[in-house]
């Protein structure tokens, strides 16, 4: 690695333009992140997207940034934002790499969580300098997203020769850099997609069944409530623990069974499982004694054969993951 490059690059404050920047994948965290970076000093070149969501994202956060391929973004830019999905990377770090796009010194920074900077090795043995940068955040695509990175804090792994650029980096996107080991990243990936991704599913299903019972705003119901129990949770952990099944109130979880049974059956699976994640945490800590655990367990087993989305019986009636 070209350690005297990489100061050259990232030594920012001599240079009036600062670094050149250019996004490869413009989702909803490319286009926000050139932005941040824009605002920092920097100057966002070139952008490539391909659907027209992507083209509106672009063109809303980096007006005036020409759409070109990924190649010519390379060629454009100092340091480069690989923003696609996790799937896809190693492919494009691959092919950019065996075109010859990649260039000595420039600085190639991917936002995935699932990966460290070893999906990068094409690129590095082409002289590229690998980040690994992941916000902990989710985008909405829209300029919101440029806010909501002050104090967010990113996932950050690189090596040792570049710790300080990296750190640089998130900082002047207005982040907290948090490091990740190389091997611990898929672990780190599946904690916030289990915090984060399925919150969003919890609330919306239960929004949908407040709308079922007659509530007209449900948003605005849940609004206090959520926010008091994740404040809760972040606070005391375990501790927050509330709700029947923390008291072990079998019939009442019976009920709601029953009553999910009847009118939104798809959300079964998840209340089981959920509730079962829940008695073990409450036990574990002592909040749910064991012999007010015994009726509740065995609600829980006795459901164990849910109804799914199409009316028949399975062992869990989940549909299948998605991504982000």
């Amino acid at each position: 690695m070209n350690a005297s490059v990489s100061k050259e690059a990232l030594d920012a404050r001599d240079r009036p333009a600062r670094l050149t920047v250019g996004v490869v994948g413009a989702g909803r965290v490319g286009p926000a992140l050139a932005a941040a970076l824009q605002l920092a000093g920097h100057r966002p070149v070139a952008v490539s997207g391909v659907s027209d969501a992507s083209v509106r994202r672009a063109a809303a956060l980096l007006p005036d940034v020409p759409l070109v391929t990924p190649a010519e973004v390379l060629a454009r830019a100092e340091l480069v934002l690989l923003t696609v999905p996790d799937d896809a990377l190693p492919g494009l770090v691959e092919g950019l790499a065996e075109t010859g796009a990649v260039r000595p010194g420039q600085l190639l920074v991917h936002t995935s969580g699932r990966y460290g900077t070893k999906v990068l090795d094409p690129a590095l043995r082409a002289g590229a300098l690998p980040l690994a940068l992941h916000p902990a955040m989710t985008f909405t695509g829209s300029s919101v997203d440029v806010q909501r990175l002050a104090g967010c804090s990113f996932g950050v792994t690189a090596p040792e020769e570049l710790r300080l650029a990296a750190e640089a980096l998130v900082i002047e996107m207005g982040g907290e850099p948090e490091w990740i080991a190389e091997e611990s990243r898929p672990l780190y990936h599946a904690a916030l997609a289990l915090g984060a991704n399925h919150l969003v599913t919890l609330v919306a299903q239960s929004m949908d069944l407040l709308r079922q019972a007659g509530v007209a705003a449900p948003d605005r119901m849940l609004g206090p409530l959520l926010g008091a129990a994740l404040d809760n949770a972040l606070r005391s952990g375990d501790a927050a623990l509330t709700g029947p099944v923390a008291r072990g109130d079998a019939g009442t979880v019976s009920a709601h069974i029953r009553e999910l049974r009847a009118h939104a059956p798809q959300t079964v699976a998840g209340y089981l499982a959920m509730a079962r994640a829940t008695a073990d945490r409450a036990l574990d800590h002592g909040l749910l004694k064991p012999e007010s655990a015994q009726d509740l367990l065995g609600v829980l087993s006795d459901s164990g054969a849910v109804t799914g989305t199409n009316g028949t019986h399975g062992p869990d009636g989940s549909g299948p993951g998605e991504k982000r």
